[in-house]
């Protein structure tokens, strides 16, 4: 008796949008896990999904990774959007990205120069100076401190967690963002 899993309908172009999120979803947690220097094929297994479809999405692994990127800076600008946030509070979420993110990491030291790293990171320039440019949301940034200044640091952070092991770059996050940030107080 021969068993065979049962086939998956093909969905065709209507199931486009479905993949594109799963890939993005299963990098994001793959890059989380094992870092960014993982297999595309990992990625697509892990979104259900074959390495057509992936490659039909995303022609390189820099591509997926700015998709996943994008979705960061999505999520920061949401939480920027609301004028009761601060500075501190958009880096606290920043900090937590690159923490969870090896993707986030990549994008932040860039291995290639992909024009399409830098509107998205023009964004985050951008909304880091409206954010300091109001007393209200500059929270307890000293004067003098500029977004690019703010970005050099995430920079750094980064850098730091690039070689950190995935168990402890929460705490590593944590303790150099908390030394960058005692700096820039008032």
């Amino acid at each position: 008796m021969c068993v065979t899993s049962p086939r998956r309908v093909n969905r065709g172009p209507s199931a486009a949008a479905d993949n594109r999120a799963a890939l993005i979803a299963a990098a994001r947690k793959i890059f989380a896990e094992n870092g960014y220097d993982v297999p595309m094929s990992l990625i697509a297994r892990t979104a259900g999904v074959g390495q057509g479809v992936l490659y039909r999405h995303f022609a390189t692994k820099e591509a997926l990774t700015l998709a996943v990127f994008e979705e960061n800076i999505v999520e920061v600008e949401t939480i920027a959007a609301d004028p009761g946030t601060t500075v501190e509070d958009v880096l606290r979420v920043i900090i937590d990205q690159i923490a969870a993110s090896a993707a986030f990491i990549a994008m932040l030291n860039p291995s290639s120069d992909d024009p399409r790293i830098f509107e998205p990171a023009f964004r985050l320039l951008t909304l880091l100076g409206e954010k300091l440019a109001d007393p209200a949301q500059r929270g307890g940034i000293r004067p003098g401190i500029e977004a690019t200044d703010l970005v050099l640091a995430v920079g750094m952070v980064a850098g730091v967690l690039s070689r950190t092991d995935a168990a402890s770059r929460q705490y590593t996050a944590e303790h150099a963002w908390s030394l960058l940030m005692h700096g820039m107080h008032v």
